[in-house]
């Protein structure tokens, strides 16, 4: 089925065509009539998998023939928990909208107010924003709810982890009681369920690879000591010329400390997390972007709203606390049918975090060996890691192979495969 099909008219099909995309994706088959209907939608669906065009294609042919907003008003309004995100949408929005005479602006908090009052004091159809900003620039009086047809929450599962519940709830009570009303999350928590059960009326339900990794992507882990962890990675990254990859790190101070080696090793890299500033943030993943950064290290921050075009590979330095957070880190790579390998080191304190994980996603990780990184793990915790045959690599990517050639061991047996 074609975009066409599913109600899209030509400027916005045109506009997707020029971006190299003819076919919808299972969730936006399911989403965009849904929300052209004016039903109100309740969607799981990993990251990777085009949710964004689920629900911005069917808001911008709903609002292409409505006249323009008023000073201070906004037709539709998306909010997001992330700066990163928020930009990353409104970019979305800014392709998909070329043919269209409908304005669109994105607000979030680490930068200067002012100009973004400004620009709202002349209207405009859609809104990105996070929840912080919106609500403080609501409270001094720069945006005008009465004309809200459309509210999404996007990320809605990682909003609650990063405590906006409550800045959700008074949103709700600021907004127009009729208006459509779509909820992204990655997963159906007992706490989205209840958010859902306040918020929609009579909601479609959508469920595409809820808790399932991206399929294009190639997993693998290496059992290793702490303490060697960043000497493998600046090997893999030397040995094998990578020249674009995202490594994730549990903290901001493990970060900044990692980005430092690599430097050190005349390796081009940097930080992004919460304590930088956002035009730090910015520079960083812009220079990631065009090349000029090798490796861009982050915390989970980075894990939703990052969209970087055929990324090859993914290092987890650090295993996240959350197993979901893994399928959102690895959700950077394999995006829009591109292929990639993610790549996990284990230390014998994670152990019982890649459990969790493979439990999680049930799916087995594919065991890398290092002989001039043996690990020192103790006999019980050896014990845990049982050899299986391994999966054939799908994506025919070239693997790691750093001095004295990499041993790939079989994945363990998962009992919830």
């Amino acid at each position: 089925m074609s975009f066409a099909e599913l109600g899209l008219s030509k400027p916005i099909t045109e506009a997707i065509s020029a971006l190299g995309y003819s076919t919808p994706t299972p969730i936006q088959l399911q989403a965009i009539p849904a929300v052209l209907d004016g039903q109100d939608l309740l969607a799981a669906a990993q990251t990777g998998t085009g949710k964004t065009a689920a629900f911005v294609l069917p808001i911008l042919e709903g609002l292409k023939h409505q006249s323009l907003c008023r000073s201070k008003e906004i037709k539709a309004l998306i909010v997001t928990p992330t700066r990163e995100l928020a930009a990353q949408i409104d970019a979305n929005i800014t392709d998909y909208s070329r043919h269209l005479k409908l304005r669109h602006r994105v607000i979030f908090g680490g930068v200067n107010s002012k100009p973004q009052i400004r620009h709202l004091n002349a209207g405009c159809e859609i809104l990105t924003a996070t929840p912080g900003r919106l609500l403080d620039l609501y409270n001094q009086g720069a945006i005008d709810f009465s004309k809200l047809q459309v509210l999404v929450l996007d990320e809605a599962d990682r909003m609650l982890d990063m405590g906006f519940i409550h800045d959700i709830r008074k949103l709700f009570r600021l907004l127009p009681q009729k208006r459509q009303n779509l909820l992204f999350s990655a997963t159906f928590s007992k706490e989205i369920r209840k958010l859902a059960q306040s918020l929609l009326r009579h909601p479609l339900e959508i469920t595409v690879e809820a808790n399932k990794t991206v399929r294009k992507v190639e997993q693998f882990y290496t059992l290793i000591d702490h303490k060697q962890k960043s000497q493998l990675l600046k090997t893999m990254i030397i040995q094998n010329k990578w020249q674009q990859v995202l490594v994730f790190t549990r903290t901001k101070h493990g970060a900044n400390r990692l980005t430092q080696k690599l430097e050190a090793a005349k390796i081009k890299a940097a930080a992004i997390h919460g304590n930088k500033s956002q035009n730090a943030r910015v520079k960083a993943l812009s220079g990631f972007k065009d090349g000029h950064i090798e490796v861009l290290v982050a915390t989970d921050i980075a894990a939703r709203g990052l969209d970087i075009k055929q990324l090859p590979q993914i290092v987890n330095f650090d295993l996240p606390n959350v197993a979901e957070d893994y399928v959102h880190r690895i959700g950077r790579t394999g995006r829009a049918g591109e292929s990639g390998n993610a790549y996990s080191m284990v230390s014998e304190d994670e152990l019982p975090l890649l459990q969790a994980i493979e439990k999680f996603t049930g799916e087995r990780l594919q065991r890398l060996e290092f002989e001039q990184f043996p690990a020192s793990f103790t006999r019980s915790s050896k014990a845990i890691v049982n050899k299986t045959k391994p999966r054939p690599n799908r994506s025919g990517n070239k693997r790691p192979q750093p001095a004295n050639k990499a041993r790939k061991s079989a994945p363990r047996k998962n009992p919830h495969h």
